[in-house]
């Protein structure tokens, strides 16, 4: 089906397909019965399908990995490795080969034993699957942000809301401990009255210019494109052929923001943990970047962000703070970071500049 004609039909035949698995009682086949599994389909294998999704998820013994998916049929086969792995040395089987895989996720969500999906693709790729798998029935764990646009997140949102399918996003960074106690600390008013916050994010290099590259046989392009421009491929453009760096189209408009939605989902989201803004927005919003006017890479480079609040807070944002959170009140200041984590080494960020997870004024 060609990519934008497909982009337009709708999952609802794929949801009257698809069925539930029969679900015998916990007591019959105690702790481990099929019944207390959910049964998982993993929809895009790369860099962070490998190094967090999978990993963070197969290690819990309700979770039951059935199925993998990918455009890049090389990323597939290698997921499957990695999932027939763990349940082979987890079951102390000489050979473990019952992970299927998929080269399109709607064939996937047809599988009526899969009860839940996790959406690990590109920006791009986020809100489609993710109604999909609602209207087939399943529920979805989808990496960040919920959506390229704006309009495909309210999308979503009233697909979930219709359906009643659990959604997660995926902000883990609110499990680790320093962004919570931090949190916790300026709600209490530890540094007295906020008044400010300070975001520090990474930035991207506007990068080469890339000659157009025979498509690989293992990559159906097209579909990886999905509703985006036509574009010429390049290996840069999109993901490395060989191993699992950072990608290429992380720093591509077409398919994401840059960091300001990359990091920034996260750091957002823990900033308003600290303000109990959750709930709420800011009432003025005020932005400057610098785009490269050369290379393949176009997302910002330097910025600056105002946001203000109704409460009287103040956030700055920019790629010349320290990476991480700083709160500041009447009383003192608390930053918070992720402290020297990285995702792979050829992340953009400053270990020097990031090495501590959370500090705090002696006042």
């Amino acid at each position: 089906m060609e990519r934008r004609k497909f982009i337009n039909r709708t999952a609802l035949s794929t949801a009257a397909l698809v069925g539930f698995p029969s679900i015998v009682p916990a007591h019959v086949l105690g702790k481990n019965a099929p019944s207390n599994k959910i049964n998982i389909g993993q929809i895009g294998c790369g860099r962070i399908a490998r190094s967090h999704d999978i990993h963070d998820t197969i290690r819990f013994d309700q979770a039951n990995y059935l199925a993998v998916c990918d455009v890049d049929s090389k990323r597939a086969d290698d997921a499957k490795l990695l999932v027939d792995g763990f349940y082979q040395k987890k079951t102390g089987k000489a050979k473990y080969d019952r992970t299927k895989v998929y080269d399109d996720y709607r064939e996937m969500l047809l599988n009526k034993d899969i009860d839940a999906v996790v959406i690990s693709t590109p920006d791009h790729w986020h809100s489609q699957p993710a109604m999909e798998a609602a209207l087939a029935g399943k529920d979805i764990y989808v990496q960040k942000p919920t959506s390229l646009t704006v309009r495909e997140g309210q999308q979503l949102r009233d697909v979930v809301q219709k359906t009643g399918a659990i959604l997660q996003v995926g902000t883990q960074q609110r499990a680790m401990p320093q962004f919570r106690i931090a949190a916790e600390l300026v709600r209490n008013g530890r540094i007295g009255k906020i008044h400010t916050v300070k975001i520090g994010l990474p930035g991207d290099t506007s990068g080469p210019v890339a000659p157009e590259m025979p498509i690989p046989s293992n990559l159906n392009f097209d579909m990886w494109l999905g509703s985006t421009p036509e574009v010429p491929y390049t290996e840069i453009g999109v993901h490395p052929q060989e191993g699992y760096d950072r990608p290429g189209w992380l720093r591509s408009r077409n398919y994401g923001a840059g960091m300001i939605t990359g990091w920034g989902q996260h750091h957002y989201d823990s900033a308003a943990w600290g303000m109990n803004t959750e709930l709420g927005g800011p009432i003025s919003v005020e932005a400057l970047a610098e785009f490269p006017k050369s290379g393949l890479w176009n997302v910002h480079g330097d910025f600056f962000v105002k946001h203000e609040y109704d409460n009287g807070i103040t956030v700055y944002t920019s790629g010349g703070y320290t990476n991480g959170i700083r709160y500041e009140g009447s009383d003192g200041w608390i930053f918070v970071s992720r402290g020297s984590y990285q995702a792979s080494a050829t992340d953009p960020v400053d270990k020097e500049k990031s090495s501590k997870a959370l500090n705090a004024s002696e006042s």
